[in-house]
Order: C-alpha cells, then sequence, then structure tokens
C-alpha cells in the first residue's frame, strides 16, 4: 500500500470498523515455498482462473540448475509459468519468468505429459497423467487435446510490491 489505503475489518454487529494493521508476509513468518507456493499449488484458481498446476520447482531445462515455481496449464493447454515473491518482486522477476517462458517453449505434448505424471508421482498421487490431462479438458479425447501449441506460453507473477510499479516511486 502508498500510505493512502487501509484496510479495515467490519463488524456488521456492533456496526464499526477497525483499521488492520498491514504486515507483510516476512513480517507473518511466512515462506516462498513452503507456504506461497504450496497455497497456490494446492489452489490454482485463487490466480484467477482454471489452472491445472503440472510442477513445483521444475528444473528440467537443458545445462541449468535454475527452477522455477510452478508449471502449470490453462484450459487453451498453453504453459503457464507462475513465479512467487513472498513480498517484493526484486528487480529482474520479469527477466527470470521471461527466461524460463522460453525455456519451455520447446516442450512437446509428450515431455508435458511425463512431467506431469513425475510430480503425480513425487505427491503421491496414483493416477495417470494422462487420465488427469483429459479429465481437466473436459474429457477430451487425449490425442485431441494439443498442448503448448505454436508455443504460447504465458507468465503470471506473483508478488505484494513489483518493483518498478508507479506505485513504489517517490
Amino acid at each position: 500500500m502508498n500510505g493512502c489505503e487501509a484496510v479495515y475489518l467490519i463488524n456488521k454487529t456492533e456496526n464499526n470498523i477497525q483499521k488492520i494493521e498491514e504486515k507483510t508476509f516476512c513480517d507473518l513468518e511466512f515462506k516462498e515455498r513452503e507456504h506461497l507456493q504450496e497455497w497456490i499449488a494446492k489452489s490454482p484458481n485463487a490466480l484467477g482462473e482454471e489452472l491445472l498446476i503440472r510442477q513445483k520447482e521444475f528444473d528440467g531445462f537443458f545445462d541449468t540448475s535454475e527452477r522455477l515455481d510452478l508449471l502449470a496449464l490453462d484450459k487453451q493447454g498453453n504453459l503457464v509459468i507462475i513465479e512467487n515473491k513472498l513480498d517484493d518482486s526484486g528487480k529482474n522477476v520479469t527477466w527470470q519468468a521471461l527466461k524460463y517462458a522460453a525455456y519451455c517453449s520447446t516442450l512437446s505434448k509428450n515431455q508435458i505429459k511425463d512431467i506431469y505424471q513425475q510430480y503425480l508421482e513425487r505427491s503421491g498421487i496414483a493416477e495417470q497423467a494422462e487420465d488427469k490431462l483429459v479429465e481437466f479438458f473436459d474429457n477430451v479425447d487425449y490425442e485431441e487435446i494439443a498442448l503448448n501449441k505454436g508455443q504460447t506460453q504465458r507468465v503470471i507473477l506473483v508478488a505484494r510490491i513489483f518493483r518498478g510499479s508507479a506505485d513504489n516511486f517517490v
């Protein structure tokens, strides 16, 4: 918040409001991977659309040890790269996310399915990735599902404050 805004708790029974003190995730001792990433992985619809999380901490890039936070699919079959920052985006988050989108641009349908299968197995889910994909795409036959067609990756950045935004300039 920029100092002009505030958040209030409304008590309808007592007909009053009370200003709530702003706290950061760090103030509350939340962690990026342990908390924020898990919240989104468990409830990706919190990002405003139906997404299928396919991998956490994905590091399957050739010749690099970098990891993207969450890899998802949207209902159109596009890969969605989700990069999380707890409170402050940092100055390189955009570049970082674009780099991950470029890394994912060549993933084939079978590679995407295999990555998802690894995620399911690591998560202790005894289902087949192909079946879960069919279910996500409203029971369309697997052969008819187009994934990462035309290399149309999307990026979602999650942070409380994005460095360089107009609200951060004095």
